[in-house]
């Protein structure tokens, strides 16, 4: 334990540093890139090379959960069908693309389902033949699908004077309510846990850890409400409470599906890219389920 929250302390530091600056290079090529056509710039640039980034090796440590019960996805097509989502979800903020949109949404799922039955016909086998085509399909909508809101969130212009448009600093508040979520309910767990909150499934959560987390997640929304201040739109402290408490329970529930996996696959961490951490998909799980979650009450807000 000693070990595991050293290694936290040391690489917790670090790869918050290399987030801020990513996310310093989203904000500053949105101002690199205005011009007559783009008067507000291209959005989500830094965003999407870190998506880009990240997917491939999280899809091959999502397959590698799903091998516990024999699910094999295609993972050179899962990555392919997570970025091809991101970058849809990217360019939607271009005015030539949004009549076709929904359109090439549509191609790029059932081009995954497809590709995978033709990858199983030209391995001559036909045993199998579902699981690989809903193995595949799986993992790219749990990678692309949920990182899909992350990126049309960010990108999101609203033709409402009362709505807000996506930034970077929106994008910052969720991964930053979730992870203080966690952060709150670790250390609100040790110092007053006593009810554990699915023991059988997650033994080191409890109910008042739990509690603890939501209400810092409610604090760092409200604070954060303060910077979402656009030209036609500000985002109320107590939406801000809503907002943190409602996207910090959802990330908590998205690290309860990922131990609901790793339980199944009989494994710790998804991996071990990062010590103290685990894998890539152990710390993107939370704000990829929340992620869907912010985009509709930012939508409603």
């Amino acid at each position: 334990m000693e070990q595991s929250l050293k290694h936290r302390l040391t690489f917790g530091p670090l790869m918050l540093l290399g987030l801020f600056l990513l996310l310093w290079l989203d904000s500053a090529a949105q101002i690199w890139t205005r011009s007559a056509r783009y008067p507000g710039g291209i959005g989500g640039i830094g965003l999407l090379i870190l998506l880009l980034i990240i997917l491939p090796t999280a899809t091959v440590e999502l397959a590698r959960l799903f091998t516990a019960e024999r699910v094999r996805p295609y993972r050179l097509l899962s990555a392919f069908g997570s970025g091809a989502l991101v970058l849809h979800a990217f360019a939607t903020q271009f005015d030539f693309f949004r009549p076709v949109a929904a359109s090439f949404l549509a191609f790029i799922i059932v081009f995954v389902m497809l590709g995978a039955a033709l990858m199983r016909a030209m391995d001559r086998e036909h045993a199998g033949a579902i699981h690989r085509m809903a193995g595949t399909v799986l993992a790219t909508m749990y990678l692309g699908g949920l990182g899909w809101f992350i990126v049309a969130l960010r990108v999101k212009h609203s033709s409402r004077a009362d709505h807000f448009d996506g930034s970077t600093l929106v994008i910052l508040m969720i991964l930053l309510v979730v992870k203080f979520t966690d952060i709150g309910a670790y250390f609100g767990g040790r110092a007053l846990g006593r009810h554990k909150l699915i023991p059988w499934l997650s033994p080191g959560k409890t109910w008042e850890g739990l509690f603890f987390g939501l209400a810092t997640a409610g604090l760092v929304g409200a604070i954060f409400s303060r910077f979402i201040n656009q030209p036609d739109y500000h985002l109320a402290w107590w939406k801000g409470v809503i907002f943190g408490v409602v996207i910090g329970g959802v990330g908590q529930l998205g690290d309860l599906l990922e131990s609901l996996m790793k339980r199944d696959a009989e494994v710790k961490d998804s991996g071990r890219l990062v010590p103290g951490f685990g894998g890539i998909l152990d710390i993107i799980d939370s704000p990829l389920l929340a992620a869907p979650f912010a985009y509709l009450m930012f939508s409603l807000f």
